[in-house]
């Protein structure tokens, strides 16, 4: 409850609660997401709205051999009540998979150590046209010198071939104090190689794309968001009604 009001606090309307399945541990089952009304009895308001804070579930699986991921390409009732599906690939090979063939909203990308592959722009452009997202880790940047240098280096090589497209910044915070708030993330995207435009997208509009793929992925069909779109007050000034514009060019 104490880091889910520092959400709050620093100004996030949507938490993703995750859960983490590593293959390479023994027993490893993929559970039931627990209800977030078990865990959160009463949620706060989001600031300057009348709305709760949206609570979500997201499954993230770590995939080390290509074994692991005829899971995901199963049918398991469990995995779909998930509303994010994100995949860890630890080899380039998984990597190129999860990019064109898994049903998943996230493609995690490894900020902790040097990548033991580079990235290739097929499998990338085909996990854009896909509506993936990747998803670079901002906390161990800031807990140790070292994987900040790893964060950094291993988000550039990645900008090079997206361009900053479909990226998303995610904290995986623990603990309060590891919590930034949104304009903070955003400038530590700009040290990512991402513009100014790309970092507030990459925690913002890039992550309500990555909420509406997985309610698309649950769904099976797809999800229409629509958007009102303010006219321009010059083209209201500028405007000549039709009965005018007949009249000049007679």
């Amino acid at each position: 409850q104490n880091i889910l009001t520092v959400y709050f606090l620093v100004g996030y309307s949507a938490v993703a609660l995750n859960h983490v399945i590593d293959f390479k541990e023994k027993k490893q089952e993929i559970t039931k997401p627990v209800s977030p009304s078990e865990l959160f009895p009463s949620l706060p308001i989001v600031q300057g709205t009348s709305k709760r804070i949206k609570v979500l579930t997201r499954l993230t699986l770590v995939v080390s051999d290509p074994s692991h991921c005829n899971l995901l390409r199963s049918t398991s009732a469990n995995i779909r009540l998930y509303d994010i599906i994100a995949v860890f690939p630890k080899t380039e090979k998984l990597f190129h998979i999860a990019c064109t063939t898994l049903d998943v909203d996230l493609v995690c990308i490894n900020v902790t150590e040097k990548l033991p592959f580079y990235f290739r722009r097929p499998p990338v452009n085909m996990a854009i046209d896909r509506g993936i997202y990747f998803e670079l880790l901002y906390t161990p940047a800031i807990k140790d010198s070292t994987m900040r240098r790893y964060t950094i280096s291993n988000a550039i090589s990645l900008m090079q071939i997206c361009k900053g497209k479909n990226i998303v910044i995610s904290s995986a915070a623990e603990r309060p104090l590891e919590l930034r708030g949104p304009y903070d993330v955003a400038n530590l995207g700009l040290l990512f190689g991402l513009s100014e435009g790309e970092a507030k997208a990459a925690v913002s509009t890039n992550c309500r794309a990555t909420m509406l793929h997985g309610e698309t992925r649950k769904s099976a069909c797809g999800v229409v968001y629509t958007v009102k779109k303010p006219r321009k007050v010059e083209e209201e000034e500028t405007a000549v009604p039709a009965c005018k514009k007949a009249k000049t060019q007679a």
